[in-house]
């Protein structure tokens, strides 16, 4: 969780909505890491979840994540739960509660679905209050 925190962190300079995610192996390597860029490129889908799963697909060379933890530093929105169980991520941390938006237990579980073919582990609220910290006070900046 700390290095999801450090790239969302780098999100601040580009005034992204500071989410980070990394995505690691079997052995806790890092193999790709991103945070929000959805103002910069234009893109709603451009979560930080999301673009980390694309760069972690890139460089193993397969959609397939199997045997991968995603971590994130708040709890996934339904696109980005819906990214994680396709890739067949392994394991999913999440930092902060998104009451929300939030798809991993707030509004819906997405992740825990019996109807789905693939459920992650999943490990809630690591580091939950530092990572709540960081987006509250990117959104008091703003008003």
């Amino acid at each position: 969780m700390r290095a999801a925190l450090a790239v969302a962190r780098e999100a601040l300079a580009e005034d992204e909505v500071p989410i980070g995610a990394v995505v690691l192996d079997r052995d806790g390597a890092l193999i790709a890491a991103a945070h929000n860029e959805r103002e910069r490129g234009h893109d709603p889908t451009a979560h930080a979840e999301v673009v980390a799963l694309r760069r972690a697909g890139a460089a193993l060379g397969t959609w397939q994540l199997a045997g991968c933890t995603l971590a994130v530093t708040i709890e996934p929105c339904t696109m980005c739960a819906g990214a994680i169980v396709l890739a067949r991520v392994d394991r999913l941390v999440f930092g902060a509660w998104d009451a929300k938006a939030g798809a991993v237990g707030s509004l819906w579980d997405v992740v825990r679905d019996r109807r789905l073919n693939h459920r992650p582990e999943v490990a809630a609220g690591v580091c939950a209050a530092e990572c709540a910290a960081l987006l509250a006070g990117f959104f008091t900046a703003k008003r």
